[in-house]
């Protein structure tokens, strides 16, 4: 199903304007490409869902278990997460998840064709379909892609932050992927793995040529041993066989002479000359062949047949007279063939032919020993080359990694003053590794302090919950910039913050949202009313099923919203009171961008 796209008015303005941001500011002016329609069916809650965003920041509301995660899960499928048919509504037969996108010319041709679907300036459709029996199939423009292609597309579109990845802080090599990611310097980070991985194989082949050479030393005597043994059989292939047939000879002499005898004798022999017979035969028809045409036929057949039984006689008459036991001969046969036979048992071997292969192989194996020294000389030399080649390249990634590490401290210290850190001090701190690994020669570890006089720490171990959020969110900021993101989607990263705090992470992401798009799902009011839209998810029960929707709020129904949150579910007129003082009080002006906004494309339920 293709949806009609709905054009939003973008407005540009500058983000970031510090002098102290710019090791880490775009090179460029940020894209314009957003998330503008949203659709979901068949989705675990969901019938039939569809919202329509707009650019700035907005913010999604509702009570817990409404279904705002499984929103989040849906736009997950599109991200080219696992596709579960248990996600899949009961009784449906798929389900679809589907968003479009504004295009920004160049920057998606590429990726797009590339999947092998057609680019539309107009609209970029992502889509992706998962079947009850768990089968998936995705969508570029209504073109079936593969997930891959999928997940490549939508990486250049939207990013979704979780407060689970407030974990990311947690892991090691989090802050370098940072570092690389701000500092701009992806063809350092490309030469140093190609170089750790020319290392590696090195040191591999090194170690391998190591452990064989240790190895062929205590087993060189032993081939030697083995191969003198076959060399000197001196066997050739097929000789086994021969062997054996005249083996079977020899052993039955005497028969065969008997046979060739007694055959001669009946043939040619003077007592019974089958021969001498045969041309009498033949001799008689002869005589009366003139009268009788058929007599002289048969005398020809018969002489035909004595001229082929004489030549029979006379090869046996030869045969017997070269027959004879050799006892020599017959031992020579004997211990050739027990030869043989012992050197198969002993290797292992059912013919010759492979005591042949065996000796080939000792001899390239004795051959490769004798050469080992030289192997091992060889990958020394190409061992040491690598590791000057990774020296040299783990010297300048280290070099830009602590430049950018200068830049993310600054750049991060300004963006947490205004978040209830006015005192915070931080610094990149490396560490040189005691051997390489893939992601540098040094771990780094982000060392903070959020109150004058108290010493730097690892923020990773000493940082509260809140103060991670805030981190994160910081850092995020960064990252959506540099990447250049179109869309930024913060699912609940206000964990651990309350209060005059939330308001300035609200304010925070409206800044961003200048430049970008950003939607955060959050329960904190003070986050909700900095935002341009608002918009609440919610169930209904209806004959016994449970259904999730979502609504955009109107100027009051956005007030009512703050208040329940203000104020814990009760609905008083002190707490719309307190939120219109909040929306008034929000930097973005947001209850006046949404003056006469309607409560418009609320969803349906699926009839």
């Amino acid at each position: 199903m293709k949806l009609t796209q709905r054009k939003f008015k973008l407005t540009q303005t500058k983000f970031f304007e510090s002098p102290r941001y710019a090791a880490t500011a775009p090179t460029k002016p940020p894209p314009t490409p957003m998330l503008t329609h949203l659709h979901i069916s068949n989705y675990v809650l969901i019938d039939a869902l569809d919202i329509d965003f707009a650019d700035g920041f907005s913010a999604l509301t509702g009570e817990t278990g409404a279904g705002k995660s499984i929103i989040m899960g849906a736009l997950g499928l599109l991200l080219g997460q696992r596709a579960e048919a248990r996600a899949i509504k009961d009784g449906a037969p798929k389900c679809c998840v589907e968003a479009i996108f504004r295009p920004d010319g160049n920057r998606l041709r590429e990726t797009i064709e590339a999947a092998g679907a057609d680019y539309d300036p107009e609209s970029c459709i992502l889509r992706r379909e998962v079947s009850a029996a768990g089968k998936s199939r995705a969508f570029i423009n209504d073109t079936p892609v593969t997930l891959a292609a999928l997940r490549a597309t939508a990486a250049r579109l939207v990013d979704i932050h979780s407060q689970h990845q407030n974990l990311l802080l947690q892991q090691e090599d989090f802050l370098l992927d940072t570092l690389d990611a701000l500092g701009s310097h992806e063809a350092q980070r490309e030469a140093y793995e190609r170089a750790y991985a020319g290392w590696s194989a090195a040191r591999a082949t090194l170690s391998r040529l190591g452990e064989e050479s240790r190895q062929s030393a205590d087993e060189a005597d032993y081939h030697r041993f083995r191969l003198g043994e076959l060399e000197a059989a001196a066997l050739t292939d097929g000789e086994q066989e021969t062997l054996e047939a005249e083996a079977r000879l020899l052993a039955h002499t005497e028969d065969i002479k008997a046979a060739l005898h007694e055959a001669s004798h009946l043939l040619a022999g003077e007592e019974h000359n089958m021969l001498a017979d045969l041309r009498r035969a033949a001799a008689t028809l002869d005589s009366v062949g003139r009268e009788l045409p058929l007599a002289g036929e048969l005398a020809e057949r018969i002489e035909s047949a004595r001229i082929e039984l004489a030549d029979i006689a006379a090869e046996a008459e030869n045969a017997l007279e070269n027959t004879d036991f050799d006892p020599a001969r017959s031992a020579f046969v004997h211990a050739r063939l027990d030869t043989i036979y012992t050197l198969e048992k002993k290797h292992r071997a059912d013919s010759v032919a492979a005591l042949i292969e065996l000796a080939r192989s000792l001899r390239q194996k004795l051959d490769e020993a004798e050469n080992r020294d030289e192997l091992l000389a060889r990958a020394e030399k190409n061992l040491a080359r690598a590791e000057a080649d990774l020296a040299k390249a783990a010297e300048a990634l280290a070099k830009r990694r602590r430049e950018a590490a200068r830049g993310l401290e600054a750049a991060l210290a300004e963006r947490l003053r205004p978040l209830g850190m006015p005192s915070v001090r931080l610094e990149v701190a490396f560490t040189p590794r005691q051997h390489p690994e893939a992601s540098g020669p040094e771990s780094a570890a982000l060392l903070f302090s959020a109150n004058a006089g108290v010493a730097l720490q690892d923020a990773a171990h000493t940082a509260s919950g809140g103060e991670v959020a805030r981190l994160m969110l910081a850092l995020k900021a960064l990252l959506s910039d540099r990447h250049g993101l179109p869309t930024v989607i913060f699912d609940e990263i206000d964990t651990g913050v309350s209060g005059t705090m939330a308001g300035r992470m609200g304010q925070l992401m409206h800044d961003m949202g200048r430049s970008r798009q950003v939607v955060c799902i959050t329960h904190l009011p003070q986050i909700a009313a900095q935002a341009a839209a608002q918009y609440r998810v919610y169930k209904v029960e209806h004959d016994g099923r449970t259904t999730s929707h979502i609504a955009l709020l109107s100027p009051e129904e956005r007030i009512d919203e703050l208040a329940t949150m203000l104020s814990g579910g009760e609905l008083t007129e002190a707490a719309r009171q307190n939120a219109r003082s909040l929306l008034e009080s929000g930097h973005n002006g947001a209850a006046g961008s949404q003056k006469g906004t309607p409560a418009t494309r609320k969803t349906k339920k699926a009839q």
